[in-house]
């Protein structure tokens, strides 16, 4: 628990400093907001210990057990079925998918949460299903990937322009700490039992055991962009900048018996996501699992845990701390537009500095570093992975600032960049592929998912380019080690044959 809150607090901590550095210098946020901020803040840290700790406790024991025990079966179509209902269960329950949905009802008029929820769902499963056959079948990750992203660029350009930033937005939402334990459970073991039935298929074993989370977070993108379609055909619009910046206002105002308000309309969310899940442990549990009764009671006091980190999260999240990102966002964006210059530099350099010390702060990203220096086996260290993430990622929200201020189409970015991290996996290791598109998600975590995502909406309203500009931070965040990890790979590569010349000549 200690652990787990230490690595919380230095996640939240370092961007709670700097806002309110600047609350006391260039956007004063007022007494009410600071201690509402300072109060979600608190909770935000609180609820994440408690999650993280439950996930550890009771949902990845759960994903471990059920993927080795449906693994044991020998039964692919079961194997499938069952697949796509935990990627479709756990999405439902993820953090980072309700807060993005909520921040897509804020902006769209029409949207209906749980419908994006669902729709979000039903992609993670359906692409967790294809990841699994991709494994089990032995197809090349790189037809994979090169096809379904051929696919999804080919809807989302189709999709209504509002959606198409928010879609990008989920496929790195999806991939949080919810979510994860359960795909990388499920795809190590099948990529075990697969080596384990071919023994001179010529295949690299390491080369199956990366690569589901990757092709799993496709499917959100999907889904958002079929939702936007069918959303535009029933007549939805987005909403008014006056009426969304107004809706902000309101939220800023609002006295701290907000959060007390806030209690039982998250209680009900968070029991309306969860329930699926426990339906699930309990089924598993009875024909599958079988497990004795200490390892059950383990199992539901880590699901509690979870059900309380949920309430403190999402209580914090929308009580303190989206409400003062947005302000704080609002208020240095109009400074930029109306002023431009020195404004423009400051929001941008906050923006830089915001990214930097968030990817460097989350535990996802941590376990991440220590994964790639020991698949490489200390060639790439994990402080150069890390500069490259950090300022990869500082680099990318900066970007996104520049694109709501300036106003032009996030395509400029996503397809320059998605080009070449696909470009890149025709030279980089299939390993470090796997790796790279897995972690595709890790850099986005919950401190962007919320206050990072706020800040940007909060930027757009005051420029007025809501519906298209207020989305895509995730998205560039989650589109960076695609691209750092693969050419760390190359790195990799290059340095192994010099190796290995060198051992030649000797």
């Amino acid at each position: 628990m200690f652990t787990k809150f230490k690595e919380t607090a230095l996640s939240v901590l370092p961007i709670m400093c700097i806002v309110y550095i600047l609350s006391l210098t260039a956007a004063p946020l007022g007494s009410e907001l600071n201690l509402r901020f300072a109060i979600g803040g608190f909770l935000l840290i609180v609820g994440l210990t408690f999650f993280l700790v439950g996930v550890d406790l009771g949902i990845m024991p759960i994903g471990e057990r059920s993927g080795a025990a449906l693994i044991s079966k020998r039964n692919l179509k079961l194997l499938l079925l069952i697949s796509f209902l935990i990627g479709f269960i756990v999405t439902v329950a993820e953090p980072d998918v309700q807060v993005l949905a909520d921040q897509i009802q804020g902006v769209a008029s029409g949207v209906n949460k749980w419908a994006l929820v669902l729709m979000i769902a039903l992609g993670v499963g359906f692409f967790v299903v294809i990841g699994l056959c991709r494994t089990v079948l032995s197809w090349n990750l790189r037809t994979v990937l090169v096809i379904s992203y051929f696919l999804l660029f080919l809807i989302a350009f189709l999709c209504p322009a509002q959606f198409q930033g928010a879609a990008f937005d989920a496929g790195g939402a999806t991939t949080g700490p919810m979510t994860v334990p359960f795909i990388i459970a499920l795809g190590m073991g099948v990529a075990s039992v697969r080596s384990a039935g071919s023994s001179s298929d010529g295949k690299n074993l390491n080369d199956s055991n990366f690569g589901l989370t990757g092709i799993a977070s496709i499917g959100p993108i999907a889904a958002v962009c079929v939702y936007g379609l069918i959303h535009s055909f029933s007549g939805g619009a987005g909403a008014s900048a006056a009426e969304t910046v107004q809706s902000s206002k309101v939220l800023a105002g609002s006295g701290l018996s907000v959060f007390v308000e806030l209690i039982p309309e998250v209680t009900k969310e968070v029991l309306f996501s969860l329930m699926p899940l426990c339906v699930m442990f309990a089924l598993f549990q009875i024909f599958l699992l079988k497990m004795p009764p200490v390892q059950i009671r383990k199992m539901i006091k880590g699901i509690f845990y979870c059900f309380l980190g949920l309430i403190f999260f999402l209580v914090g999240a929308d009580g303190g701390f989206m409400p003062s990102g947005r302000v704080l966002g609002e208020k240095l964006g109009l400074a930029a537009v109306s002023k431009g210059g020195a404004w423009t530099f400051l929001i941008v350099s906050v923006a830089f500095i915001f990214g930097a010390i968030t990817v460097c702060a989350e535990p996802a990203v941590w376990v991440l570093t220590e994964q790639v220096e020991s698949v490489t086996g200390g060639i790439i260290k994990r402080k150069i992975l890390m500069f490259a993430l950090s300022f990869g990622v500082a680099f990318s929200i900066s970007l996104s600032i520049l694109k709501i201020i300036y106003g032009f189409s996030i395509w400029y970015i996503l397809i320059p960049g998605y080009a070449l991290a696909i470009l890149l996996t025709f030279f980089s290791p299939s390993l470090f592929t796997g790796i790279a598109f897995d972690s595709g998600g890790v850099a986005s975590g919950p401190m962007t998912s919320t206050f990072i995502l706020s800040f940007t909406l909060g930027s757009a309203f005051s420029s007025g380019n809501i519906s298209e500009g207020a989305f895509g931070v995730i998205a560039l965040v989650a589109m960076t080690p695609l691209i750092a990890i693969q050419i760390l790979g190359i790195m990799f590569k290059i340095k192994t044959k010099k190796a290995v010349k060198k051992d030649e000549h000797v």
